[in-house]
């Protein structure tokens, strides 16, 4: 007789019931860990950053190039960006340190800033330097740069090669995405608990420059050839929603919907840099694709902004800039978001522009100065921004530092109420857009009531701060943080009864409750007229109103 069950070998049912449970235990450990990674979420019309299962404002600071390539050299800045009140540094890493010889990778400078970061009590956001830095390929490893033929550069009119590596070629994305993957999975096994490192930034102000596209020949056989299928798919799919400067391009051209890039587009500068945006995007997607096969962290591509009247080749072009974002989405789908580095003073245009529809507003980069302060406030109230950063976060003088501390300590306090009215219609930024604007009422409509928002205005002696955000936390009650702000209030139409100040309140949030200091129903508010935060410092009052007639 043959036993086809043989208990007295078989193991008992309890036992394997216990193993059922340990795979199970097992595997929801794996999802848990996965689901706990940081990614981006929505919440009503915004996107918010998770980490550890909670969303997280990113207030950080961008180290300069070079300071990261010395652990040695930030010894001494991780203190100093502990007393600015970040909570992030956006830190760059370097293709030419970690992989020297080609396989050959060290990454003893990663694992330092990590530990580092972790002491301190600080995330970070690593900038990958790879093939481009403010569209050249400074940290490209020697042996890339030494090899021009396996590794062609972009060239001029002249055919010489230019310090910028040909998004062209096979070998030179496939190089660059093996060094990515391996950092990327490498963060992995030391940081895949600890997510210390929460987003990363693929390449660095990707661009053309000194001319509007590479005019090598491998080069100018692409740009005769046919558009890419893909990309006029997704053109003919969002074809109401293109950015107006793309689309008048191709209105102009009678809508073709096959053709080289002069038959679309035109023929001109405009279309030099939407051919170089498709292949900047589709080099940069290879990248983040291999990357996040092995990590997928949240990952997003910077833009170096254009000056007023310069044109491709004059500004590193062909990057995610606000007229190339559909060219960037449809090219490359691993990016998460693109992000602006501004440097010029029409700050709330660019953030505006940048904070299009499905793609979130994060600073990685802006001029360091004591405006940062009330920017921020403003960045995340008005436009949901996930995070913000000065540049040379490490060289902010005194001024500068103490600004900057006292608004990242405003926004540490309102970050679980600024977090919970994030897309939803219930907050903004205060901020004057331009000194006309600094002298008469700003009206904003806000919770049932306009506001009459006025800013301290600049003398011959001083511009001092001005701005902060305003949240309606309740029937008839709202919040203020920043400095340098009045406000008066009204119904929100006419003929509604008059409105008057029931109180105010000076206050602070410790650990997410409100405590209240000084009432401020008298000379503060001008005996009942309106809400100040006076200037020269940063504060927090809540207001609460009512009608009469």
């Amino acid at each position: 007789m043959v036993h086809l069950f043989d208990r007295r070998s078989a193991p008992s049912l309890s036992s394997v019931a216990y193993a059922l449970v340990i795979v199970c235990v097992l595997l929801a450990k794996g999802e848990a860990q996965q689901g706990s990674l940081p990614h981006l979420r929505r919440q009503g019309t915004a996107t918010q950053l998770i980490v550890d299962g909670q969303p997280f404002l990113v207030l950080a600071g961008e180290l300069g190039n070079s300071s990261a390539s010395s652990l040695e050299y930030m010894r001494p800045i991780w203190p100093k960006l502990v007393k600015l009140n970040l909570n992030a540094v956006l830190a760059p890493v370097y293709w030419e340190l970690i992989e020297p010889s080609e396989g050959k990778f060290d990454f003893s400078l990663v694992d330092g800033l990590i530990e580092e970061a972790r002491r301190h009590k600080l995330r970070l956001v690593f900038l990958w330097f790879g093939s481009w830095k403010n569209s050249m390929s400074c940290y490209a490893p020697a042996w890339v740069k030494q090899d021009q033929r396996r590794f062609p550069r972009a060239e001029d009119r002249a055919g010489r090669g230019l310090e910028i590596l040909s998004p062209f070629s096979q070998e030179n994305v496939e190089a660059d995405a093996r060094a990515f993957a391996a950092l990327m999975r490498h963060l992995r096994e030391v940081d895949g608990q600890d997510h210390t490192v929460i987003m990363v930034q693929v390449e660095n102000e990707i661009g053309m420059i000194p001319d509007s596209r590479d005019r090598s020949a491998v080069a100018n056989k692409l740009f005769s050839q046919q558009v890419p299928a893909e990309l006029m798919s997704y053109l003919e799919q969002h074809k109401e929603t293109l950015h107006p400067e793309l689309r008048a391009a191709w209105v102009a051209n009678g809508y073709r919907a096959r053709g080289t890039w002069e038959e679309i587009f035109g023929k001109g500068p405009l279309t030099d840099e939407i051919f170089m945006a498709w292949h900047f995007a589709r080099y940069t997607n290879r990248v983040a694709e291999r990357g996040k096969a092995e990590y997928p962290l949240p990952m997003f591509v910077n833009a170096a902004l254009i000056r007023p009247g310069y044109v491709p080749g004059q500004y590193p072009s062909g990057g995610p800039l606000p007229h190339l974002m559909d060219i960037w989405r449809a090219g490359a789908p691993q990016i998460d978001f693109l992000a602006p580095d501004i440097y010029f003073p029409n700050f709330t245009e660019w953030v505006r522009r940048y904070h299009r529809a499905g793609n979130p507003l994060f600073i990685p980069e802006i001029g360091l100065g004591q405006l940062n302060a009330v920017q921020a406030l403003y960045a995340f109230a008005q436009h949901d921004a996930i995070g913000f950063s000065p540049f040379g976060i490490e060289s902010a003088d005194e001024a500068t530092g103490e600004a900057l501390a006292a608004g990242y300590d405003l926004l540490r306090q309102l970050a679980p109420l600024i977090l919970a009215h994030q897309g939803k219609g219930t907050m903004v930024g205060l901020l004057p857009e331009n000194l006309e604007l600094q002298r008469q009422p700003q009206q904003i409509s806000l919770g049932g009531y306009r506001l009459n928002v006025t800013y301290e205005r600049p003398s011959a002696e001083r511009a001092p701060l001005s701005g902060g955000l305003a949240i309606a936390i309740g029937q008839d009650e709202f919040l203020f943080a920043g400095t340098g702000v009045t406000v008066t209030f009204e119904a929100d139409s006419p003929g509604d009864p008059q409105v008057g100040i029931l109180s105010v309140e000076e206050g602070k949030y410790v650990n997410g409750a409100w405590v209240a200091g000084r009432r401020l129903n008298g000379d503060q508010t001008h005996q009942g007229r309106h809400l100040r935060l006076e200037p020269g410092r940063f504060s927090i009052q809540r207001i609460k109103l009512y009608r009469y007639r």
